[in-house]
């Protein structure tokens, strides 16, 4: 029988039953990851990628066909591709999916996932699902951040162990502003630092009180760590991408599958091993024994878990740097509206007032 062939089976996932079509279909060739293996995975992490989840709008990432060599993601620009992003809730969806309405920047709405129970997690894998990318909100409150999001990416010419060195100082910082965040790998070469915040800022301030600590970072670390949007004026630095701080963009969820041939996941870290590893040490087939052994590490970002910081302090850091130094905001990404205060979004070397 045919891998297409095989009969759908039936999970029982916490009082709910799932049904996976296909199980036997291939997700992962390199590793003989099938789709069942796929579902019982985030099973396996059940209470981890609830917890990322909870209660959170959230962007479903489907490769509905696998990961294989030249799989491509749709994108904006170009609709075609074996996999694509899915905002709005699938249609067919089970009476126990839940939605949150949100806003994107153009001011369209849509109604996305809000996962509330585990089976809405199995019943998305089911969907081909390996990346959830949750909004820094919950559903019931979708102005104000409760995350503040530090992502720090390699630039060409560094890797995992340069962001590895950057992310003490990261934490060392956040403690001088009464903060402490949970560090996870990307799942690819960057490290993740998340910090539970109190819903009282919008997305416009929580994403200027985190400009304000890359800047810090930045005036600390200056030959390792850029605040450069462009990316022609980068170098082989860790940048701070604090445009996953606006609205509508998201970061890879703790335990998401990332779908590189590997099959390697976003994992949790404690603050004193970040230096000791790699990211290809945690994947599907190793996740669920680290899970077991050391247990959801990422507790502390779940939805309403204490404690939660106050943004009021880098605030104050973003107000000196204005009034001391002159600066204000930064570019946001090209498919956004103009924003207020924003300077002007042309790539430097293309910018003809731009002083030479």
């Amino acid at each position: 029988m045919s891998p297409s062939a095989t009969p759908a089976v039936e999970l029982e996932v916490r009082g709910r039953t799932v049904r996976v079509s296909s199980p036997d279909k291939v997700y992962f060739p390199e590793r003989g990851i099938t789709k069942l293996d796929v579902v019982n995975y985030f099973v396996s992490v059940g209470d981890g990628i609830l917890g990322a989840l909870l209660d959170r709008p959230t962007t479903l990432e489907r490769w509905p066909k696998g990961v294989f060599e030249g799989a491509k993601l749709a994108t904006r620009m170009d609709s075609t591709g074996d996999a694509f992003y899915q905002k709005r809730v699938p249609q067919g969806a089970p009476e126990y999916v839940k939605t949150a309405r949100i806003a994107f920047p153009s001011g369209r709405t849509a109604d996305e996932v809000a996962p509330s129970e585990l089976a809405v997690v199995a019943w998305a894998a089911n969907l081909g699902t390996l990346t959830f990318h949750p909004w820094p909100v919950l559903g019931d409150d979708v102005e104000s951040p409760d995350q503040m999001r530090i992502d720090l990416d390699p630039q060409p010419g560094t890797d995992f162990s340069d962001a590895a060195r950057v992310a003490p100082h990261v934490r060392e910082l956040l403690a001088e502003h009464g903060m402490e965040g949970t560090p996870k790998t990307s799942g690819g070469r960057g490290i993740h630092i998340f910090v539970p915040i109190e819903p009282r800022w919008s997305f416009v301030e929580a994403r200027r009180a985190t400009i304000a600590f890359g800047r810090e970072l930045e005036r600390r670390m200056p030959e390792q760590v850029t605040m450069k949007w462009w990316k022609e004026e980068r170098g082989q630095k860790i940048f701070v991408d604090y445009n996953q701080m606006a609205r509508d963009r998201t970061i890879a969820s703790a335990y998401s599958i990332r779908t590189n041939p590997r099959a390697t996941v976003s994992a949790p870290l404690r603050w004193d091993e970040v230096g000791d590893v790699h990211p290809d040490d945690f994947d599907v087939l190793t996740m669920p024994a680290r899970f077991a052994e050391v247990g959801d590490l990422f507790a502390p970002l779940v939805a309403h878990a204490a404690p939660r910081y106050s943004l009021e302090p880098l605030l104050e850091l973003a107000a000196r740097q204005e009034a001391e130094e002159g600066h204000g905001d930064l570019p946001y990404p090209p498919e956004y509206p103009k924003m207020p205060g924003e300077p002007k979004r042309v790539q430097p070397s293309k910018d003809r007032d731009r002083p030479r």
